[in-house]
């Protein structure tokens, strides 16, 4: 398996829950849309005309919404599986 791969489907906070991991899953997807949507904003014009940067935008704000969400859960996991916060301990 490539490495990106496999560091897509790596759970990037330890205990991962079930609500985390959606988190994460929507995160991703919602980077992966924006991507495509950016990268391919000429296509989408062609297709649904001055709604494409909108709906651009529209990506790209719920991609920094759910960042700040998802982000903030998962500090808020790692902080409690962890003592000392990251700190090394004596």
């Amino acid at each position: 398996m490539p490495l990106w791969l496999d560091l897509l489907r790596t759970p990037m906070a330890a205990p991962e829950t079930v609500p985390l991991r959606a988190k994460r899953r929507t995160w991703q997807l919602l980077c992966l849309s924006t991507a495509l949507a950016v990268g391919l904003i000429t296509p989408l014009r062609g297709l649904i005309g001055s709604a494409a940067p909108r709906i651009a935008a529209l990506l790209i704000v719920a991609t920094l919404l759910q960042s700040r969400l998802y982000w903030g859960a998962k500090r808020r996991a790692d902080d409690k599986g962890h003592p000392g916060n990251g700190e090394e301990m004596e």
